[in-house]
C-alpha cells in the first residue's frame, strides 16, 4: 500500500471519531486533581514504602495516540517480575496484598492524573494497552488510537471488575483476552468515540466517581 492510499484509508477508519472534554479544560483539571489528591498519593506511597521494599511508582510502555509510545505511571500493585503475562487476573500471584486494596478501590490509578497533565492521556478515552497486544495496521485499532487513550470510558465502566471475569476463565488466559475480551472493548471504544461529547465524557467521569464508591460487577451482556 503506499502513502497516499494508506493515507486515505486511515481518513475514512477515523471519519466520524469526535472530540471529547478539550485539552485546554482537562489539563487544569489534572493539574488541580494531582494537588487536592497529593496527600491521598503521599500517604498511600508510604504505606507502599513501608510494606514494599520496591519502588512506589510502577511504569510501563503503553501505546498512545497514533501508536506513539510513552511511560504509563501507576502506583505499584505488584511484585517485579520479567516474567508473567501482561494481562492480568484477580487471582495473580504477583498481586501483593496492599496492591489488592488498590486495586480494587481504583487508587492505584491517581498518578495517571500525571500522564494527563503530561498530554500522554485523557480523562475520558479508549484504555491505553501495552504494545504487545496492539496491532497498529489493524483499522479498528486505527480508529482507537486516533485520540489519546484515557483513564476512564464506557467499557471500563461495564467491565470494572475485569480482573475478576479473568481469573474466572478456564482455558488460556492471554488467548481468551486476544480473541474474545479485547475485540469486543475495541468495538465499544469506537461506538463510543463516535458518539461523544464533552457532555458524555463529563457524565462518564461522574460515573466512574460513583463506581468507585458503589463497586458492580461486570456486565454479563458486554460480552454478548
Amino acid at each position: 500500500m503506499n502513502a497516499e492510499a494508506a493515507g486515505k484509508k486511515a481518513s475514512e477508519v477515523t471519519l466520524g471519531i469526535q472530540n471529547g472534554i478539550p485539552r485546554w479544560a482537562e489539563a487544569p483539571i489534572a493539574f488541580l486533581g494531582l494537588i487536592v489528591l497529593a496527600p491521598i498519593l503521599a500517604l498511600l506511597a508510604l504505606a507502599l514504602a513501608v510494606f514494599s521494599s520496591e519502588p512506589v511508582l510502577f511504569r510501563q510502555k503503553r501505546v498512545g495516540q497514533h501508536g506513539r509510545l510513552f511511560d504509563l505511571y501507576k502506583l505499584r500493585t505488584m511484585k517485579p517480575s520479567a516474567a508473567g503475562l501482561q494481562v492480568t487476573s484477580s487471582n495473580d500471584e504477583r498481586i501483593t496484598r496492599f496492591g489488592r486494596f488498590l486495586r480494587r478501590t481504583k487508587l492505584d490509578e491517581l498518578p495517571t492524573l500525571w500522564n494527563v497533565l503530561r498530554g500522554d492521556m485523557s480523562l475520558v478515552g479508549p484504555r491505553p494497552e501495552v504494545p504487545r497486544y496492539v496491532n497498529l495496521e489493524d483499522s479498528v485499532w486505527q480508529a482507537v488510537l486516533a485520540v489519546r487513550p484515557g483513564i476512564t470510558d464506557p467499557v471500563t465502566l461495564q467491565l470494572r471488575n475485569e480482573e475478576k471475569l479473568l481469573a474466572g476463565v478456564n482455558t488460556d488466559t492471554e488467548k481468551y483476552y486476544v480473541d474474545e475480551l479485547q475485540p469486543s472493548k475495541l468495538n465499544g471504544y469506537v461506538a463510543y468515540l463516535k458518539a461523544r461529547n464533552w457532555r458524555t465524557d463529563v457524565k462518564v467521569l461522574l460515573s466512574t466517581i460513583a463506581a468507585i464508591f458503589v463497586p458492580g460487577e461486570t456486565s454479563e451482556n458486554f460480552l454478548k
